[in-house]
């Protein structure tokens, strides 16, 4: 049977239970998690995952980065896919990516249990590495998935602990045997918690995402030299924490004279030797720039590569720099957009749209498909914190959302 008239929710109760039960794998301190990509701990929580589905009836399928595919095969077609991510950074919360997948389990049983079947498959997908924090690039798996990386080159990227991203996949047995690129889904929404402060801030409990902003991550490498902190005269000195220090606060200062979307971070920082009574000889650090716009995103790099060529003439140090990621922003199709929207505010919610900040698995598949994103509030803005935290009704009610356009998608031509 086929409708999409007749109304439905979500079973809050059972997406709790999911949502809980997974976070129980990884589980840290403050109620957190820790499932660095294709760790342990990931390994666990994509079996635990798997369960679900097959229990579903899902058919699941995982490619040759570890990308695993949850399908429903009724109707005709390409599916309708959501999904996300469950890895995690080293102190991660409860929601991040995790939510995104749960809700999208919780979609299709909801449907099966209401003798529902759309007119397209509909599809969850787990997307390998999303977060970057073990293997950079960030969204590696979904950027394999649509073709913007190969097969081979993920599988040499090596992780911050010295593994292979191969090696890792056979170690874990989530090397798979579907093919990259995958198949282009019929169309692609991703549900996620906003992992920022506007909308609670706002007031609002439903994000129609616009888009994504571009992201630009470097490692910046400073060599000086190592010497006597007590006998070095200031003037002589060539340390690379103090350019290191200088780097720092410029980007901040950029970003508040670009102003707009434009934010800038330095996230990392290691010094050689690291002692406190020695001039350093190496400074290694991080760069985080993003913003919505390409032009003043190429604009920033520009100011940042002037900045680092004069820092370096001026204290006597070499500066080095190599690229992490780089991805121009994404704009989501308006189309799915303009329904999160509409299906957003038929449901009683407060909706605003809104670019975001963070990069998700969903600016990769808007390569391949019309894609949005739905995203619901954030306490306090924290997200990358054990204390991430998204109250439950918010989380039911975005799951309703993901719900009522999944079933639109199934029955729409975007011809």
């Amino acid at each position: 049977m086929r409708s999409t008239t007749q109304a439905l929710s979500v079973n809050g109760v059972r997406l709790m239970q999911r949502i809980m039960a997974l976070a129980e794998v990884g589980a840290i301190d403050g109620g957190g998690c820790n499932r660095l990509a294709l760790t342990d701990a990931d390994r666990d929580g994509r079996d635990l995952v798997r369960s679900w589905m097959v229990d579903l009836g899902l058919v699941v399928t995982v490619d040759a980065v570890g990308n695993m595919i949850g399908t429903w095969n009724v109707g005709s077609g390409a599916p309708v896919m959501t999904g996300s991510h469950i890895d995690t950074v080293r102190t991660g919360g409860k929601y991040d990516g995790n939510y995104g997948v749960l809700a999208g389990l919780e979609v299709i049983e909801t449907m099966q249990d209401a003798g529902i079947e759309p007119s397209r498959p509909l599809a969850v997908g787990v997307f390998t590495d999303e977060e970057g924090a073990r293997f950079a690039p960030d969204m590696l798996g979904s950027l394999v998935y649509a073709g913007g990386m190969s097969v081979e080159e993920a599988h040499d990227v090596i992780a911050i602990d010295g593994a292979r991203l191969g090696d890792e996949l056979e170690r874990i047995g989530y090397l798979g045997a579907m093919p990259c690129p995958g198949a282009a889904p019929h169309a692609f929404v991703e549900l996620h918690i906003e992992q920022g402060p506007l909308l609670e801030v706002n007031g609002v409990r439903i994000g129609a995402v616009t888009g994504v902003q571009g992201i630009s991550w470097q490692e910046v490498t400073i060599q000086g030299q190592s010497n006597h902190a007590g006998t070095t005269p200031m003037h002589l000195r060539r340390d690379p924490a103090y350019a290191a220090a200088a780097l720092t606060v410029f980007v901040r200062e950029l970003a508040g004279r670009f102003g707009g979307h434009q934010v800038c971070t330095v996230g990392k920082v290691d010094l050689h030797p690291n002692l406190t009574n020695v001039v350093p000889s190496r400074a290694v650090l991080t760069l985080d720039v993003r913003n919505t716009d390409e032009l003043v995103l190429q604009r920033a790099e520009a100011e940042i590569d002037a900045f680092c060529s004069e820092l370096a003439e001026r204290e006597n140090v070499a500066i080095t720099r190599r690229s992490l990621a780089r991805f121009e922003p994404v704009v989501f199709d308006e189309r799915v957009v303009s329904m999160v929207e509409r299906l957003a505010a038929a449901r009683g919610n407060t909706v605003q749209r809104m670019p975001s900040g963070a990069g998700h698995d969903a600016q990769m598949i808007a390569r391949m498909c019309p894609t949005a994103m739905i995203f619901v509030p954030s306490h306090k803005g924290l997200s990358h914190n054990v204390a991430e935290h998204t109250d439950e009704a918010d989380l039911v009610a975005g799951a309703d959302v993901l719900l009522d356009t999944m079933r639109e998608l199934a029955e729409m031509s975007f011809s």
